[in-house]
């Protein structure tokens, strides 16, 4: 369900964008208001293009979104403050600890709406460190910022 839920969010933001393109466009004359002329297969053109959006939306949750480890020694327990350190600086807060199981939202309302609010990144602990489990172009912030505060800082 969270797979589809995804990619619908996707698929609206992406027409959406395009219909905003396509307003200022037409505002300003730059293309013509009447959508036979300004596609050169007139609403077959506007299907076909929705279709692709469609097919993009439903790939970009899949190559989106990745599980990667964490590689920190010792008891999970013991870096849960230094973790939530790391990540407040990169702007995230503490949604939840649940057994352990840590799960961080980003603090600015408008990278939250930015990203549709699927900006949740969740530290589940395993043997060797945790697996950090959200968007792929935010894990890599997420894990650099926690291997970078223990690295210069320690197990504080």
């Amino acid at each position: 369900m969270t797979y589809l839920r995804r990619a619908l969010k996707y698929f609206i933001q992406i027409s959406l964008l395009l219909a905003a393109i396509l307003a200022v466009l037409m505002g300003t004359g730059m293309v013509s208001k009447d959508i036979a002329v300004a596609f050169q297969h007139g609403w077959t053109s506007v299907w076909w293009i929705l279709a692709a959006f469609a097919a993009m939306s439903l790939a970009y949750p899949f190559f989106g979104y990745q599980k990667r480890k964490i590689q920190l020694a010792g008891d999970p327990a013991e870096y849960k403050e230094g973790i939530v350190e790391a990540l407040k600086i990169r702007g995230y807060v503490l949604e939840s600890d649940r057994d352990g199981v840590l799960s961080f939202h980003l603090s600015s309302p408008l990278n939250r709406a930015a990203r549709m609010w699927e900006d949740r990144v969740t530290l589940t602990p395993v043997l060797g460190g945790f697996e950090a489990e959200g968007l792929s172009r935010d894990l890599v912030r997420v894990i650099s910022a926690v291997e970078h505060h223990f690295r210069n800082y320690g197990n504080d």
